[in-house]
C-alpha cells in the first residue's frame, strides 16, 4: 500500500522557518518524483515545487522567489521542504504526492498545517 506521510507543520511568526518531511511508503522512492502542493483557506490547491527522481532537479512556483528548498533522501524514502522566510501568505495545509510516469499525481499525503503568523 502506497503511503506518503507529512509532518513538521505547525505555528510560526512571520519571517521564521520550518522543514516538513514527507515519509513514503509501499513504492520503489528513488524511481519516481515527488511534489509538494499546497491549499490555502478558500483557495484551490497549488504546485509549490517538485524534485525529479533521475538526476535530483528541482522545480519551484515562482512565487517562492528562492525562500523554499527542497530536497529528498532515498536511503531514508523521505522528502524535505525547507521554508524560510515565511510570510501569512504561506499558510495553509502542506500536501506530498508521488508523480506518475506521465507527470500527473496519484498518491497524496493527508496535509500537514502550517500557519504563519503576522
Amino acid at each position: 500500500e502506497v503511503q506518503l506521510v507529512e509532518s513538521g507543520g505547525g505555528l510560526v511568526q512571520a519571517g521564521g522557518s520550518l522543514r516538513l518531511s514527507c515519509a513514503a511508503s509501499g513504492f520503489t522512492f528513488d524511481d519516481y518524483g515527488i511534489g509538494w502542493f499546497r491549499q490555502a483557506p478558500g483557495k484551490e490547491r497549488e504546485g509549490v515545487s517538485c524534485i525529479s527522481n533521475t538526476d535530483g532537479s528541482t522545480y519551484y512556483a515562482k512565487f517562492l522567489k528562492g525562500r523554499f528548498t527542497m530536497s529528498r533522501d532515498n536511503a531514508k524514502n523521505t522528502l524535505y521542504l525547507q521554508m524560510n522566510s515565511l510570510k501569512s501568505e504561506d499558510t495553509g495545509v502542506y500536501y506530498c504526492a508521488k508523480e506518475t510516469s506521465r507527470g500527473e499525481y496519484d498518491y497524496w499525503g493527508q496535509g500537514n498545517q502550517v500557519t504563519v503568523s503576522s
